[in-house]
């Protein structure tokens, strides 16, 4: 069974980095199976019906400002698979998830930073999906649930946030990690191997900086969304965790 991830995508930038979380992501497509198709959950991507998106060949969106020119020349020109899309919508259907489909939306910098360099090609099928932040954090998690099957069919997918992301807090300068920052990853690293879905669900009330570590909770939500692909075999792996600008987690889970 294809094991699905949580990739944090940090800064827009992050696609021009040279760093070990970039040297992980780079060397993805190498160590792991082709996938026969990508569904990619991003946080950058707000609804309040689950969407899934179906245009043919995407747009790229830049939805950041006053980073490298570079960046805005960037493309990811990956095409959507109607088939597959039919199904997920049948799947979330089947389990009571609402949705619609956009035949019209690129792809936000939290799905194509991501690709660009797990598959730099763009030669692979792409399903964005929207997440909701008013959502329970059991009803992500069952949304996740609903798609697991997808693995078994060689379909790679992906959570793309953040588990600490407060732009607010950032310090550009410093090198330094917040003791905060990686309390309350410690906090999530110790719930997620346990698989201990009961405090997870309420880590807004029981996390240390819970608070700090998530203002909003759009770039948590594909954390919660990934982790409910694994509920089977309800296995979670820690491969990187690193932190830029004193406090933005950039941190890749594993679920098989």
């Amino acid at each position: 069974m294809m094991p699905s991830y949580f990739f944090a995508h940090g800064a827009p930038s992050i696609v021009l980095e040279d760093n070990e979380y970039t040297k992980l992501l780079k060397q993805f497509k190498d160590n792991n199976p082709r996938p026969k198709a990508i569904v990619i959950f991003s946080a950058h991507w707000e609804e309040n019906v689950q969407t899934v998106s179906a245009a043919k060949t995407y747009e790229t969106i830049y939805d950041f400002g006053g980073f490298q020119d570079e960046l805005y020349q960037m493309t990811y020109p990956a095409q959507s698979d109607r088939v597959l899309v039919d199904q997920i919508q049948n799947l979330f259907s089947k389990y009571g998830v609402d949705n619609v489909r956009n035949e019209t939306r690129g792809l936000d910098h939290g799905a194509w930073a991501v690709l660009k360099l797990l598959y730099p090609d763009a030669d692979i099928p792409v399903i964005a999906l929207s997440v909701n932040r008013y959502l329970s954090n059991e009803q992500q998690y069952e949304i996740g649930k609903a798609l697991e099957e997808l693995r078994e069919q060689d379909v790679l997918i992906i959570g793309s946030g953040g588990t600490v992301h407060n732009l607010r807090k950032l310090n550009w300068q410093s090198e330094a990690v917040d003791g905060w920052a990686e309390q309350f990853d410690n906090w999530i690293q110790s719930k997620l191997e346990a698989w201990d879905t009961a405090a997870l669900f309420q880590y807004r009330d029981l996390a240390p900086h819970a608070g700090e570590a998530v203002p909003t909770s759009e770039h948590f939500i594909p954390l919660l969304l990934a982790m409910g692909t694994g509920d089977s075999a309800r296995n979670a792996q820690l491969l990187h965790r690193s932190y830029q600008y004193g406090n933005l987690s950039l941190s890749c889970w594993q679920f098989n």
